[in-house]
């Protein structure tokens, strides 16, 4: 399998730390967030992970609404990701995930089929499988 695109991310002193890509554009400070007994007021590992899930989602669903030809933009597509950490019973943690799609100017079917596809193609989708709970909700207007 040839490789389409690769990139590297050194982190350096875990949940309380910072990150910084290999090119210098991702350079951020890292906090436990409140809810988990940190300080908060910075970012966390979980919200770069909705991110990038948010942002890839939505491309994939663009990318197979292009395909299927139905007459949307870009634009009138929003993924929201909620990530989630909960506790395991063998100590560990676990994540999940909720991806809300709202799709505009098509019908409710139509953006269903659109998001189960895309869930089938997104890389993200396709790392998580069988290991993290995606819970996808559709919408139009």
């Amino acid at each position: 399998m040839s490789t389409l695109y690769s990139t590297k991310v050194v982190a350096v002193g875990g949940r309380n730390g910072s990150v910084k890509s290999e090119d210098g554009i991702l350079d951020l400070s890292l906090a436990m967030p409140k809810a988990l007994g940190g300080k908060g007021g910075k970012t966390n590992p979980e919200q770069l992970f909705a991110a990038g899930y948010a942002a890839c989602f939505e491309n994939a669903v663009m990318h197979v609404a292009h395909q299927a030809k139905a007459g949307i933009k870009d634009d009138d597509i929003e993924v929201t990701a909620t990530v989630s950490i909960s506790a395991n019973e063998s100590g560990g943690f676990v994540l999940a995930v909720a991806l809300d799609v709202v799709i505009a100017r098509i019908e409710q079917t139509q953006a269903e089929e659109i998001v189960r596809q895309a869930h089938a193609v997104c890389p993200y989708s396709n790392a998580t499988r069988g290991n993290i709970d995606v819970a996808l909700n559709v919408t139009t207007r």
